[in-house]
């Protein structure tokens, strides 16, 4: 009898064995997974005691994998250049000798403004007093000279910039012209009607434990000075205000969904992104030694790219991964998206459930005929 419930094609389910052999080993273990090719859903299971079908969870910062998609339609439609500086849509981002960081080098991790000494209120990081904040500090290092993980401020850069170029927050964008179009179950602000079906994200440890020195870059990073980061969205504040860095809340059929209404389009509806648009935004912009963690460590602009350490697709690869294991991505050499979020804080790097189950959903793509996708549009839209 299968411990996990959902469905599956025939040809997934090598996914579906590993998924099962995942909840047969850990009767503790919990989790959701899904798989869209060329379109079509092929793969939903949850298991586990915790997460039932219907269940939202926190997913950390695969919440910027689906803010990222944002940001590129306001690429697409002419709105944003990544080679402008961010002080030309931005003024007052130039204190401190930043004027010439553009757009492209703070989303994808080189600006050196890992976050605000004292830190910010929880109930502060989506609103202009964070981004004024922001805009007045001095970088930690020389904008362009390496690059480190932005884990909350990338957030405040994006979400300020959307507000300058389209009149908007990023927040009410995402659900304008992407959740609720394309039926996305997972939120950039959740709504209160939706929260009975949330549950917190459980801890491995207690992330309150150890001290982490809030004017160190990793305190600075993860705001120590006021929360700690696998804490964030068990905070209502967080899930309702959606800070687009941490504070996405949602299913794993929402995350694979996302990723594949951009690329390949659902339920016979156009991709949202041209295919120019999806390359600009998952080029690869920087790899190496993670100035922030110390880790390895590849991003394009905003999104995360597989490596030897993260190796969740191919090279084509595009995603973002959250700090309790969850991932999303697309895989466009596979015509392939994946959602994966567990209930229980777990290790996201390799060997991971996230990046075994990723390699089988590779693996059954690879051996699938792939059906005509729906097709890409890209249209420009008109903003406030």
């Amino acid at each position: 009898m299968p411990l996990s419930s959902g469905v599956s094609a025939p040809e997934y389910q090598a996914v579906r064995d590993l998924f099962e052999s995942f909840l047969l080993d850990d009767p503790q273990y919990s989790a959701q997974v899904a798989v869209y090719h060329s379109g079509v859903r092929v793969l939903q299971l949850s298991g586990g005691p915790r997460l039932a079908p219907d269940s939202i969870t926190g997913a950390y910062s695969c919440s910027k994998g689906v803010a990222a998609f944002v940001i590129a339609l306001l690429v697409q439609d002419g709105l944003l250049d990544l080679d402008r500086t961010v002080a030309h849509y931005w003024p007052e981002f130039a204190a401190h000798g930043k004027q010439g960081i553009t757009v492209r080098q703070a989303l994808s991790h080189r600006a050196g403004l890992l976050g605000v000494e004292g830190g910010l209120a929880l109930s502060e990081f989506t609103t202009p007093d964070a981004a004024r904040k922001l805009a007045a500090t001095a970088p930690q290092w020389r904008p362009g000279a390496t690059f480190g993980y932005h884990a909350l401020a990338i957030g405040i850069i994006m979400e300020e910039l959307c507000r300058r170029v389209a009149g908007t927050t990023l927040q009410q964008l995402y659900a304008s012209r992407i959740r609720l179009p394309f039926g996305i179950d997972f939120f950039l602000g959740l709504p209160e009607e939706e929260e009975p079906r949330y549950l917190d994200v459980l801890y491995t440890a207690d992330p309150r434990q150890d001290w982490l020195d809030p004017l160190g870059l990793e305190g600075l990073n993860g705001n120590a000075a006021v929360s700690t980061v696998m804490e964030l969205p068990n905070h209502r504040i967080v899930r309702e205000l959606g800070m687009s860095s941490a504070g996405g809340v949602g299913s794993a059929e929402g995350l694979a969904r996302v990723y594949a209404a951009a690329t390949t389009g659902v339920d016979g509806e156009p991709a949202f992104l041209a295919p120019e648009t999806a390359r600009i935004m998952s080029e690869e912009q920087v790899w190496g030694l993670d100035r922030s963690s110390g880790l390895d460590n590849a991003f394009a602009v905003i999104f995360m790219k597989p490596h030897p350490s993260r190796n969740f697709g191919s090279h084509r690869a595009f995603g973002h991964e959250g700090a309790n294991g969850a991932l999303g991505f697309a895989d466009p050499a596979y015509d392939l998206a994946f959602g994966y979020i567990p209930g229980t804080q777990e290790e996201g790097r390799t060997p991971g459930r996230a990046h075994r189950l990723a390699q089988a959903a590779r693996q059954a793509a690879a051996s699938r005929p792939r059906p005509a996708p729906a097709g890409r549009s890209g249209a420009a839209r008109t903003y406030p």
